[in-house]
Parts: structure tokens; C-alpha cells; sequence
């Protein structure tokens, strides 16, 4: 069964929510508003999969919170980010060991088989 962490307004959560449920494919959504990660699952996504790839340094809640204005060190962006973890980008997809962050058809059918 495939996991999707997201926030259940977000346009991309439901394309991958829409795409994973014509595809026929289980899947258990957590809302990250309502079940955020804790910091041992958190630090686990950053170790497999690097903070660069997990933090939408794009994305509103970056922008609002000044944090491009700020030369925040790992750490202190780690703790930003599990602060505030609408700030992740989004969607992140865990099969497995594996996981796949951000919206692509193409990478998801691969990352599916």
C-alpha cells in the first residue's frame, strides 16, 4: 500500500489522490494538518531523502514565514520545516523503502511497478 502525506487542500494532493484512485491503486492519505509527522519519521524522510528535495523553498508557507531572506543552517531549517509542515513539497509517496515527492505521472507509474 502506497503512503501520501500531504494537506487535503492542495491541488496536487488531490491530482495524485485522483490518479492513484483511477489507477485502482491502494493508498492511505495522512493530512499533515491534522497527523504531521513526528520528529523521528521526519528526520527519517530527510535522512533517505535529502531536506533539499523535501522543502518547497517555492511555496507559500516558505515565502510567508521570511525564511528566503534567512541563511538558515540544516538544522535550523529541519526545525523550521517540522514546525511548519505545509512547507513540504508535495506530494510525498512512500512504498516500501522508496519515496517519491512531487507530482508526476510518469515518475509515479515507475515508482508504482
Amino acid at each position: 500500500m502506497i503512503q501520501v502525506y500531504g494537506i487535503k487542500n492542495c491541488n496536487k494532493i488531490r491530482d495524485t489522490l485522483k490518479w492513484l484512485e483511477v489507477q485502482d491503486i491502494d493508498y492511505h492519505f495522512y493530512d499533515l494538518k491534522k497527523e504531521p509527522l513526528s520528529r523521528e519519521e521526519l528526520e527519517e524522510f530527510v535522512h533517505r531523502i535529502g531536506l533539499d528535495v523535501l522543502v518547497n523553498s517555492k511555496g507559500t508557507t516558505y515565502r510567508q514565514l521570511g525564511l528566503n531572506e534567512k541563511n538558515l543552517n540544516e538544522k535550523e531549517l529541519f526545525e523550521q520545516l517540522l514546525e511548519n509542515q505545509t512547507m513540504m513539497k508535495r506530494p510525498v509517496l512512500v512504498k516500501d523503502e522508496a519515496i517519491l515527492v512531487g507530482y508526476d505521472e510518469e515518475a509515479f507509474e515507475a515508482f508504482i511497478e
